[in-house]
């Protein structure tokens, strides 16, 4: 029967049993709470019958999961809102710093590609600040911008703007001479050419670099979020902590792979849409 499947359906099938195997595994690890009635006075007075903290079983997950999706958008105030509320939050900081990045990253990337000079004059200073941990640069955002959600939206351009900027560069480097040969004979401006030519050579080269760069500032923004706090996913994960509540955690953790699973998706599927066959 398997063997009339296609590639994709027999993928899919083991995904799902993978899945369930690992639930069913995580679901009979957990140890039962030991009831209260079983326990000795002297542990009970000690404090013995009091539940501890521990890993929840994917049952309670799946139910504070139906809890928080059949109302994403509550607002009760300023410390419980709605898990769409904040995930909507943490996208639009990860959007605007990522659009601020790729603004300057693709332009930057097209005359590093383009001229070797500027290539040689700005790789010193690439080489330099790219290795930094973005959040290395929080407490001098924090300090300079003095507000919070302007310095998360800093982190995340800073953590964009590099994969962009150096995959550019290396895909306009790395357009065929001829090509660009043949625009010259028509008598092309160097605009035009840039537009007409190289952009759709190095289209898919671009996009890889902005797939990557995605990824990483979804990363960032939920440990961001952890330090500069208020709203957003990463807030909602460290707040769950303080209250010792790890199923809400642990829900939260799923939700975040969720998001930046559907975030690469969407890149992915511009990455198909933008190759093109040699």
């Amino acid at each position: 029967m398997l063997d009339n499947l296609s590639q994709n359906q027999r993928a899919a099938i083991l995904s799902v049993v993978l899945l369930l195997v690992g639930l069913l595994i995580w679901e009979a690890s957990i140890p039962a709470q030991q009831a209260v009635g079983e326990l000795t006075e002297y542990e009970r007075l000690t404090g013995g019958g009091v539940p501890k903290a521990g890993v929840p079983p994917p049952s309670q997950v799946l139910v504070k999961a139906w809890e928080q999706l059949s109302n994403p958008f509550y607002d009760a105030g300023p410390n419980d809102k709605g898990i769409g509320i904040q995930i909507g939050y943490s996208i639009y900081r990860v959007l605007t710093g990522y659009i601020l990045a790729a603004l300057l990253a693709v332009p930057l990337g097209f005359l590093i590609g383009m001229s070797p000079v500027a290539y040689k004059a700005l790789n010193p200073f690439i080489q330099v600040l790219r290795p930094i941990s973005p959040l290395a640069w929080m407490p001098l955002a924090l300090f300079i911008i003095q507000d919070s959600e302007a310095s998360a939206i800093f982190v995340i351009f800073i953590c964009s703007i590099w994969p962009m900027l150096i995959n550019t560069a290396f895909g306009v480097a790395g357009v065929r001479q001829d090509w660009v040969n043949v625009a010259r004979t028509h008598e092309l401006s160097p605009l035009k050419t840039a537009i007409t030519v190289i952009l759709p050579a190095a289209a898919p080269t671009i996009v890889t670099g902005m797939r990557i760069s995605i990824g990483i500032a979804w990363l960032v923004i939920v440990a961001a979020e952890m330090l500069v706090g208020g709203t957003g996913i990463g807030y909602y994960v460290w707040n769950e902590w303080n209250n010792l509540d790890l199923t809400s955690v642990i829900f939260s953790i799923l939700m975040i792979g969720i998001v930046g699973m559907l975030l690469d998706a969407a890149f992915g599927a511009l990455q198909r849409a933008v190759a093109f066959a040699e």
